[in-house]
């Protein structure tokens, strides 16, 4: 798609070339929901009809997806209802790993990147080559060999999305195999960029040449939140919090320098980022929350849109 074709026909087309970024998380992903319905409710339309390009990260893959097919958020929220707190709840790394995958198939079914109706990007990680692989469905983001650009490597949107969310060793890793015929190890995207915005801008003022005065950036995070404590004197459950702990400080640093290197390298590129810190004891939570009552506090206590300039949306 071209810089100004993701567009749906009935938007007019003002010049300006609009991101949608989306953190990953686990099951906070439930506060990116929050925060994307009060946009949602803002502009009065599904989001891929004003965003030209949405990024998204482990959760935030399998929102941008659902988002870039066509889904409003209140049909995401219902379909994260039903499942994430099945995958979240998982005790070892295989069953989280197959509630994933049901998930993810379940959802996306056979849909492929030719089917997305706006510009996506899907964030995964290279178990052995220890780099990024991002799925696209644009020739013209492909930075080189346009020739021989397959939409998302010839992969199923629901094995893009199960890779992006691999948390290894939480979860196994996952295999895909490109249309090429190569096999793929890959795990969640979060451990190369967890914050995807970086590379989303790259490709607007990379390959597609958009003029960085003409780009908007709208990065949403899943909040920051009290770390929850250890219940008792189980130290195999000591243990198991301090490994969630390390992962989350993890992918919390990733996030803050993939947004450091934004704000240096791309510091006139008008950018909001949300993600909001909450320190009341009860809020404390961890990627793998799988209490609605805790989730759906998330949704409901997400920033209002009146605290985002009109003119990035």
């Amino acid at each position: 798609m071209g810089s100004q074709q993701s567009l749906s026909s009935d938007h007019a087309k003002d010049g300006v070339y609009r991101i949608l970024s989306l953190d990953g998380g686990g099951a906070k992903g439930f506060y990116t929901l929050g925060v994307l319905k009060e946009i949602e409710g803002m502009l009065g339309y599904p989001l891929h009809k004003r965003f030209d390009l949405i990024f998204g990260t482990s959760t935030g893959s399998i929102i941008a997806a659902l988002l870039a097919l066509g889904n409003d958020v209140d049909t995401i929220y219902e379909l994260y209802k039903e499942h994430v707190p099945t995958v979240t709840s998982a005790i070892s790394s295989k069953a989280k790993s197959d509630a994933l995958s049901k998930l993810a198939n379940k959802v996306f079914a056979d849909k492929t990147f030719k089917d997305v109706k706006t510009g996506i990007g899907i964030v995964a990680t290279r178990w052995m080559e220890e780099t990024p692989l991002i799925f696209k469905n644009d020739p013209n983001r492909a930075h080189g060999r346009t020739g021989t650009f397959d939409p998302g490597f010839g992969c199923k949107i629901a094995d893009a999305v199960e890779a992006s969310c691999s948390a290894y060793p939480f979860f196994e890793k996952k295999v895909i195999t490109t249309s090429g015929g190569d096999k793929i190890e890959l795990i969640d995207g979060g451990y190369c960029a967890n914050n995807p915005s970086l590379y989303a801008i790259a490709d607007a003022v990379g390959p597609m040449n958009i003029k960085r005065e003409n780009i908007r950036v709208i990065n949403v995070g899943v909040g920051i939140y009290p770390e929850p404590k250890p219940r008792g004197f189980k130290m195999w459950f000591a243990k198991k919090l301090l490994s969630v702990q390390l992962l989350q400080k993890t992918l919390e640093i990733n996030t803050q320098s993939m947004d450091q290197l934004r704000r240096v390298l791309f510091k006139d590129v008008p950018t909001i980022r949300i993600s909001d810190a909450y320190v009341e004891p009860e809020m404390a939570t961890d990627l793998f929350e799988h209490d609605m009552t805790k989730l759906r506090y998330y949704v409901a206590n997400a920033p209002k849109a009146r605290r985002m300039s009109s003119d990035m949306v």
